[in-house]
């Protein structure tokens, strides 16, 4: 009796809710005109209303209602109407439809649910049961406001949508409002990031909270910013007990969940038929270390299968057997990681499943919450103290190596019992470096001939591997945009070598250029530093607003021996410089081994940190020095006895 009485007590109030909402969209102006001008400052779109409402009856219900209200100002704000939805077997779509107005707020065009678009979400190799639906509309004449409603129902509380007013740059926003109410028995939680010193309410509701955000003006991109998750307010949502995909789950602590992930959806995935099982076994042979069996296992699987991403009902979730992978030779990132597993414990060696958040941008999951996080998974093996971690997606990332796609973050080590979040592998700056060491000869006509060899680790390596599988011409269009300082630039030799087993990438580079030096008269001036100027300048801010990030230090050395042409004196070197800051460390040495030669010394540390908006100056300056000095050069004078 409780329960329906409860189920009623949201059908009502979120019956009314609507009402009143949809009531005040159709009373409120919307000319554009209405606009508090601060607002529009900056603002490719200003948000005037986006409302959600979020009703959790059970562990397999969630009702979500969303009213969004979008005046787009011109072209570049069309991507914030946002008016789409997605379903499959476990969301349907209860209602969806816009109405478009006038810069005068005058009502010229309804659409309803059948004139949305609907397609499939399936591009390249994706494999899915999902469907969207969503708005195509093209606008006759800027600026124009859409209001927009939906309603869907799901069966899947695992993930709850989380609340941040702020959507993104160049987007202001008059009002956000969300709403959440949760049946008591679900155990709902909630916590708040970056909110210091934002404004906003917060409300405590029967069985819920009301939160909202009013008059917040369009900020703009600025360089260096961190991820959005480093510093925009946001608020996470999560229940105790939840359903994914017809699976109930409960968890009140990382370990708990992690053991529920294990239990109902990895056990029992990992079988392999006696014929593979022989055949790896063989592949193994007599080896006894378990790192080195791991690899040679890592390695066929890399050379048997592909990434093909799986999204079906709760295969969105729960790994492919690891028999069909074998079978078929694809699977997406929990697949390939379960048959990597499966392959590795017929041959002895423990691994575990690893849920992580994936992407450039480092990413925890957030310690202090516990939910269903992540977006990939990897696979990790018990090496002592440590893990060593396995991206089983890729075909040819080397063994053990992780890059920037899935390094120094936390994630969750899925085991039978006493899973646990670890940080994975944090690359140094010291270890993200690129030694250089080559020559080149200025011949009396300003013209540049040499080489360098480049020898790239950590996350220098990662962004250089790929080149070796790369056609002539884009290795061409890369090594002329990387020495784009040297006009004229021809490519005489590219010799490349990955040596996968340190995580080296060596570049043997021979080039030569015509007019490389600027002359005039007797005179002929060339900059020193011709294979690796570190010359971006980040860009000047008045009034910085965002903290910024040096996501990952590094740290670069160059030794280049230079040959000058006969006949010629030196006028002019640069001086020897060290410069030292918070972010860093540059220095750059000349000196000359005999009256036509000179040794050119070079290092660079950057320091990896977050850093408040104060410091942003200081650090373009920074950077403004190590360009300016990079770009030293020496003059020369032709004798004219």
């Amino acid at each position: 009796m409780t329960k329906i009485n409860f189920n009623m007590f949201l059908r009502i109030s979120l019956f009314l809710m609507l009402f009143l909402q949809l009531n005040a969209v159709a009373q409120e102006n919307l000319a554009v005109s209405s606009i508090p001008k601060p607002l529009t400052e900056n603002a490719n779109a200003v948000i005037r209303l986006d409302r959600t409402d979020i009703a959790l009856s059970s562990r397999r219900s969630m009702n979500v209602k969303k009213t969004r209200v979008v005046t787009v100002l011109n072209a570049n704000g069309q991507d914030f109407i946002d008016a789409s939805e997605y379903y499959d077997k476990s969301t349907s779509i209860k209602d969806i439809r816009v109405v478009i107005y006038n810069a005068a707020g005058q009502e010229i065009k309804k659409i309803k649910q059948k004139d949305f678009k609907d397609r499939a979400v399936s591009e390249g190799s994706v494999i899915t049961d999902n469907r969207m639906i969503y708005l195509d509309y093209t606008p006759v004449t800027y600026p124009f406001t859409v209001v927009y409603t939906s309603e869907t129902q799901t069966s899947n509380t695992a993930f709850l949508p989380r609340w941040s007013p702020l959507e993104g740059s160049y987007a202001s926003v008059e009002k956000s409002e969300f709403t959440i109410t949760c049946n008591p028995e679900l155990g709902l939680r909630h916590k708040e990031f970056n909110f210091e010193g934002q404004a906003f309410e917060k409300k405590e509701i029967p069985n819920g909270l009301s939160l909202s955000a009013a008059n917040i003006p369009a900020p703009k991109r600025e360089d260096f910013s961190p991820s959005y998750q480093r510093f925009v307010p946001h608020v996470l949502f999560g229940v105790k007990k939840f359903q994914l995909e017809g699976v109930d789950g409960e968890a009140d602590t990382w370990e708990n969940l992690g053991s529920w992930m294990y239990s109902s959806l990895i056990a029992g995935t990992d079988e392999l038929s006696p014929e593979t099982q022989a055949k790896i076994k063989t592949l193994v042979g007599g080896e006894t270390d378990p790192l080195k069996k791991a690899k040679i296992v890592y390695e066929y699987m890399q050379g048997k299968t592909r990434y093909v991403s799986i999204q079906l009902g709760i295969g969105g979730w729960k790994p492919m057997l690891a028999k069909d992978v074998d079978r078929l030779g694809y699977g997406d990132c929990k697949a390939l990681s379960n048959y990597a597993r499966a392959l590795l414990k017929a041959v002895g060696v423990d691994s575990y499943c690893v849920v992580v958040y994936g992407g450039s941008d480092k990413r925890d999951m957030r310690e202090d919450f516990v939910s269903m996080q992540g977006n990939h998974m990897i696979l990790a093996i018990p090496d002592g103290k440590k893990y060593t971690w396995l991206e089983c997606t890729s075909q040819v990332t080397p063994f053990g190596f992780q890059g920037d796609f899935t390094d120094d973050r936390m994630a969750l080590v899925v085991k039978p019992e006493k899973s646990e979040l670890v940080r994975t592998s944090i690359y140094d700056k010291m270890g993200n470096s690129q030694v250089s060491k080559g020559n080149y000869t200025i011949t009396e006509n300003g013209a540049l001939a040499g080489g360098v060899v480049i020898t790239s680790k950590g996350t220098q390596y990662d962004s250089k591997y790929v080149l070796e599988s790369k056609p002539k011409d884009e290795l061409d269009e890369f090594y002329k945009s990387g020495f784009s300082n040297i006009s004229n630039l021809k490519l005489k030799k590219t010799a490349l070598k990955n040596n996968k087993d340190s995580q080296e990438f060596v570049e043997d580079i021979a080039l030569e250029a015509e007019n490389y030096c600027s002359r005039s008269g007797n005179m002929m001036m060339f900059a020193v530093n011709a294979f690796n100027q570190f010359s971006h300048v980040p860009q000047r801010y008045r009034d910085r607003k965002n903290p910024f990030e040096i996501p990952r230090g590094f740290y670069d050395t160059d030794e280049i021996t230079i040959s000058l042409p006969e006949g010629f004196t030196m006028d002019a070197r640069p001086e020897n410089i060290t410069i030292t800051e918070k972010f860093g460390t540059y220095t750059a040495e000349y000196a000359m081994v005999s009256p036509t030669q000179m040794l050119f010394k070079r290092s660079l540390t950057i320091n990896e940190g977050f850093y408040d908006s104060a410091e942003y100056e200081n650090y373009r300056q920074f950077r403004e020095k190590i360009a300016r000095n990079d770009n030293a050069k020496v003059v020369l004078v032709k004798n004219t006895k």
